[in-house]
């Protein structure tokens, strides 16, 4: 569904680029009460292209223990590989890798899209990123019913997926899977708190 990431992680004056945009939107979040604090150093995900729009997810944690998640994407002219139209969406949360040392994958996700189906079937296209907390990951797939939707080599333990989602009654599974071709760690994305 979307093209494999085409470019290494961000670095240098493109990283700052992104993190400007990235830094404006969580500056927009309503926190209500909430003293988010400050990010600290952006953790970037490998880009994905759906639809014309790269996403480059993003993560921080903060200086008062949360965590900063979301994207920047952007489209690139016909003619051009000149990155533009950048949009940005960002979000926190205090449920972090660091205070859940059970977890075997850290995910985030974002709907991006809509999909129309067969017999007027709909469904949602959904970014979903993460970082795999398991040793020796290999690859990271997205799951819907039978069918595989989406891989993504990890790239320093990161991965990005775009997958339909919520179609039929089947939601995404990640799973992830070790070198030598066994499932180390699987989880959904909707799976309900004890």
């Amino acid at each position: 569904m979307a093209e494999p990431p085409q470019e290494g992680l961000p670095y240098g004056r493109w990283s700052d680029a992104l993190a400007a945009h990235f830094l404006a939107a969580a500056a927009r979040i309503d926190a209500e009460d909430e003293d988010l604090g400050d990010a600290r150093d952006i953790a970037w995900f490998p880009q994905r292209t759906w639809s014309g729009r790269t996403y480059v997810p993003a993560a921080a944690a903060t200086t008062t223990g949360y965590e900063l998640f979301g994207y920047v994407s952007f489209t690139r002219a016909a003619d051009s590989d000149e990155p533009r139209d950048f949009h940005a969406v960002a979000d926190y949360t205090d449920e972090t890798a660091e205070a859940n040392p059970d977890w075997t994958l850290d995910l985030s996700d974002q709907e991006i899209g809509a999909w129309r189906g067969p017999e007027g079937r709909r469904g949602d296209i959904t970014l979903v990123w993460g970082v795999a907390l398991k040793q020796n990951g290999a690859i990271v797939t997205a799951e819907l019913g039978p069918t595989t939707t989406d891989q993504c080599e990890l790239v320093e333990d990161r991965f990005t997926l775009v997958s339909l989602d919520n179609y039929t009654g089947d939601y995404i599974e990640v799973k992830l899977w070790g070198r030598g071709g066994g499932e180390l760690a699987s989880e959904s994305l909707y799976e309900e708190d004890d």
